[in-house]
């Protein structure tokens, strides 16, 4: 069944896990994460960015909301990172449940008028709105995008961020970066920064740039009030790897998509199998019916 954002994640914060939000900008992709989470009954979030739909088309929307609406399973369709008005406005039309406005590269005050604007236009059709403060990082070859500095969110200035906009779930920067880290690089969250701000607003809080962080800093962030993981780079990564060995194998007439896909897609699954695990999420489709 398709939910909004608001409806998923206020569940999810009552009963303390995380929703994985995965960027599964293909048909593959995306079937892959409906079949692992129907097995293991977890609500999850199809986050499409706006480069991805452009690449998709808006005709893949139909089918994400046509399987949405064949099964009990909660799901939101979300827009990650959008950029403008026009952005989100679209993303409306085509029936996404739930939008991203992305200012927080802008000033504080002008990330502020941005989201006000959204959030006048989405909840007037029901649409659930997320915002950032602080800035998420980088490390390269995303869609998602990020900066090459971390701007660490503000406790206090959250606060008045989430109470100005009255926005429906807040994003946080505390250390992490889009895209798969260097080799020689180990990321460290700021679950001190984190808990202050869960002490400090009371919306459900978002984390991205999930990927490739330490399965116990992942675990204690939901347990401190993470609702929302974004889950991009390591089920594409697998899947590209797997394709790569496939393509190079000594069988040159492979070709159908029917045979070079599904094994790549079973190492999705694996992934976000996982994820699931550790985001405390499997069986909790059960706390909507």
């Amino acid at each position: 069944m398709l939910v909004t954002g608001k409806e998923l994640l206020n569940v999810a914060k009552k009963n303390k896990f995380a929703v994985p939000a995965f960027n599964a900008g293909s048909g593959q992709l995306f079937t892959a994460i409906m079949e692992i989470c129907e097995e293991k009954q977890a609500p999850f979030i199809m986050a499409i960015h706006p480069d991805e739909l452009k690449f998709l088309k808006d005709s893949f929307i139909a089918q994400v909301i046509y399987e949405a609406n064949h099964t009990k399973l909660p799901i939101t369709l979300h827009l990650d990172h959008g950029s403008s008005l026009e952005q989100v406005v679209h993303a409306i039309q085509l029936g996404f449940t739930s939008v991203m406005i992305d200012g927080s590269h802008l000033p504080f005050e002008e990330n502020i008028k941005l989201t006000k604007e959204v959030v006048k236009i989405a909840h007037s059709v029901g649409v659930s709105v997320e915002a950032e403060l602080g800035t998420i990082g980088d490390t390269g070859n995303t869609v998602e995008g990020g900066v090459s500095e971390i701007i660490y969110t503000d406790p206090v200035k959250a606060a008045e961020f989430v109470e100005r906009t009255q926005i429906d779930s807040l994003a946080v920067a505390i250390g992490t970066a889009h895209g798969i880290y260097p080799k020689d690089f180990v990321p460290k969250l700021r679950l001190d920064i984190l808990d202050d701000i869960v002490k400090t607003t009371s919306i459900p809080l978002v984390l991205h740039g999930g990927s490739s962080n330490s399965d116990s800093e992942i675990i204690e962030a939901v347990k401190l009030g993470i609702t929302k993981i974004n889950i991009s780079s390591d089920i594409k990564i697998v899947f590209a790897n797997k394709l790569r060995k496939i393509l190079n194998s000594e069988n040159q007439e492979i070709r159908e998509p029917n045979v070079l896909f599904p094994d790549c897609m079973i190492e999705s699954k694996k992934v976000a199998s996982h994820k699931i695990d550790i985001f405390n999420t499997v069986d909790k489709a059960k706390y909507f019916y």
